[in-house]
């Protein structure tokens, strides 16, 4: 073998072991997508930060594993189940909780979504206590040329990349949709003009649990499950949409893949813990070099 060629391998296996990072990061940032999309909808409409979202992720994602562990239930058809189960508690939080906190001042819903977050954390910690669990589904990879492929992690980008394609046509198109992204600019004026404002906030709330707990059956195909995973979460999902931009939903798809991208990189480079404070990093320089956001507007 000439030099040339042993140098121009050496050279080529490095790039396509970067390029295998690269991927495995964008399979992974649409599953942070559809979690991050939930969490700032609810924002953007209502003004909250809900401290409980990684709790209802961590639910969605125990529905799937009691669904396939005590029953054998395909994880897909467990999406649906999940969503279902957590839009209905996320009505029921919405109208006895988090509605008494709307329009009050920020540490108001600090302090109860942070309880409610402890209480979902607990009840799970005495269901399931604080063991690891999997839902081992659709193993191994494919190759494509150089580039290998998980199945489990192509699958869950798949379906989050077509949730939130869906969640983001209805909130362009539809009427309902319209009259949430008007609650979200200018609530007064929606309401002036015919919105009930109330049951706008009451549907987005449940629509953004719904969008945690299929977000949560997703990384239960892909890592191991446990009570605590949700406040690891939490502080992922506010790097992206501070990254994308607060209230902006295309922001927050669009930061999840620049996070996942930059963690799987970290990861390659260093170690899995440095890597897991990328999205602490993140979000201290975009708060000092952009506050708004890549996408997001200055109010």
């Amino acid at each position: 073998m000439s030099w040339s060629i042993w140098t121009a391998r050496r050279t080529r296996r490095p790039l396509m072991d970067i390029l295998q990072v690269v991927v495995s990061g964008l399979l992974l940032g649409g599953v942070y997508a559809i979690f991050a999309a939930g969490l700032n909808t609810i924002f953007g409409v209502m003004r909250i930060i809900n401290l409980a979202h990684g709790e209802l992720m961590m639910l969605g994602a125990y529905v799937t594993f009691a669904l396939y562990d005590g029953w054998g239930v395909n994880p897909l058809i467990t999406l649906p189940i999940s969503a279902a189960l957590l839009f209905g508690l996320g009505l029921l939080f919405q109208q006895f909780l988090i509605e008494r906190v709307v329009g009050q001042p920020l540490l108001s819903s600090l302090l109860l979504t942070f309880g409610l977050s402890t209480l979902l954390q607990g009840i799970a910690l005495n269901r399931f206590t604080a063991n690891f669990r999997s839902v081992p589904f659709l193993s191994g990879s494919f190759g494509v040329g150089e580039l290998a492929f998980s199945r489990s992690r192509l699958l869950a980008f798949a379906v989050a990349l077509a949730v939130t394609g869906a969640v983001y046509l209805f909130l362009q198109r539809s009427r309902f949709g319209k009259a949430i992204r008007a609650t979200s600019q200018q609530p007064d004026v929606a309401e002036v003009c015919g919105v009930d404002v109330r049951q706008v906030r009451l549907m987005t709330f449940a629509l953004g649990a719904a969008l945690a707990a299929i977000a949560g059956s997703l990384v239960a195909m892909i890592f191991s499950i446990y009570p605590e995973m949700g406040r690891m979460f939490i502080g992922k999902a506010f790097a992206i949409i501070v990254l994308g931009g607060l209230g902006s939903f295309g922001g927050a798809f669009a930061g999840a893949l620049v996070l996942g991208v930059g963690e799987t990189l970290a990861a390659y480079w260093t170690d899995t813990q440095i890597a897991q404070g990328v999205s602490y990093a993140a979000l201290v320089l975009v708060l000092l070099l952009r506050p708004s956001g890549f996408f997001g507007v200055k109010e």
